[in-house]
């Protein structure tokens, strides 16, 4: 992925080495717990909470103590709270009271992944994860890695990896530009998206599996996504209903960050060179809360489709870790 850190000029850690440590906290007071700051979708008038099809419904600023936080990439509901990766390994879970507190938090690393091609210390760009599928059944977790472009398969608890795999359609994807979304189907398949990899007819290339993307099976089928306007695709998921919710990102100096969601049909022939093209449902952009916008969630609550979306602060004192949730009105 192309960082907005760079357009932001802040670039005092983009060299640097990051040692994952794997610390963590479980309790919410913990000196490396995650703390959540209440955030107005906009600060200048409460009451605008419409978007599209999209209704504000709450948003918090994520901090932590503990510099292993933050770059958060790609999120999903698990049971009653959200596990999210970041970008230089970063495992993280947190749980919401009533309240909207976080009363449960856990920091940690990754326990496996691609390692640096001449030895040595793992270092940010070894565990550039991007893109997380889980399996509520199985509790398997799936990450996509960009730079290494290939996916390993972990249990529930991060206590270990079983399986990884570099797909060979996936080794021509730019090494900054490679899995940016993976999203499991009911029936098993996999979708992954590449950021910046080119497909059919000029669109973004997207992978179809027809099983474990992890492990070795039959090639998977070549498709292609094409974002609105001059937007990337930052993160995919799938909605109760079968259609695909798509988080769209876009950066300029004179404009900042915008985020536009698309839903896209999935249904009809998944055959190779089909174009997934989605139609815009929302558009955010300054001066509402919006920042880096890279992870997507789905969830329901009382027959209601909730939305999640949360933010990569790339480290950047800049820039904030932001989750936001939305209810979709569609």
């Amino acid at each position: 992925m192309r960082r907005i850190v760079a357009a932001l000029l802040v670039l005092a850690l983009a060299g640097s080495t990051v040692v994952l440590t794997g610390r963590g906290s479980g309790a919410p007071d913990g000196p490396f717990a995650i703390r959540a700051e209440p955030v107005m979708l906009d600060a200048a008038d409460p009451a605008h909470v419409a978007v599209g099809n999209l209704r504000f419904v709450r948003g918090w600023t994520l901090t932590s103590d503990d510099p292993n936080f933050g770059g958060l990439s790609a999120i999903a509901r698990d049971g009653d709270g959200f596990v999210a990766v970041g970008d230089a390994g970063g495992v993280f879970r947190f749980t919401f009271d009533a309240a909207g507190a976080i009363r449960r938090a856990e920091i940690g690393a990754l326990p496996a992944g691609p390692l640096p091609e001449g030895g040595g210390a793992v270092e940010k760009r070894d565990r550039d994860a991007e893109a997380m599928a889980l399996d509520p059944a199985s509790g398997r977790i799936w990450v996509g890695f960009e730079r290494a472009n290939g996916i390993w398969r972990y249990d529930r608890a991060f206590a270990g990896s079983d399986a990884h795999r570099r797909p060979a359609e996936m080794r021509r994807w730019p090494s900054n530009g490679g899995p940016e979304a993976m999203v499991r189907l009911p029936d098993g398949r996999f979708l992954v998206f590449s950021e910046a990899g080119r497909g059919a007819q000029g669109a973004n290339a997207v992978l179809l599996f027809a099983g474990d993307p992890s492990e070795e099976g039959p090639e998977p089928v070549q498709l292609g996504y094409r974002p609105p306007g001059d937007h990337r695709i930052t993160d995919a998921a799938l909605l109760p209903d079968g259609r695909l919710m798509v988080l769209n990102r876009a950066f300029s100096l004179v404009d900042g960050v915008s985020v536009i969601v698309t839903l896209v049909d999935l249904g009809g022939d998944l055959s190779p060179g089909r174009i997934l093209e989605g139609r815009q449902i929302a558009r955010i952009d300054p001066p509402l809360t919006i920042d880096n916008m890279e992870a997507l969630a789905i969830g329901e609550r009382g027959g209601r489709t909730i939305v999640w979306m949360a933010s990569d602060d790339n480290f950047n004192p800049l820039q904030r870790t932001l989750l936001l949730e939305f209810e979709l009105q569609d």
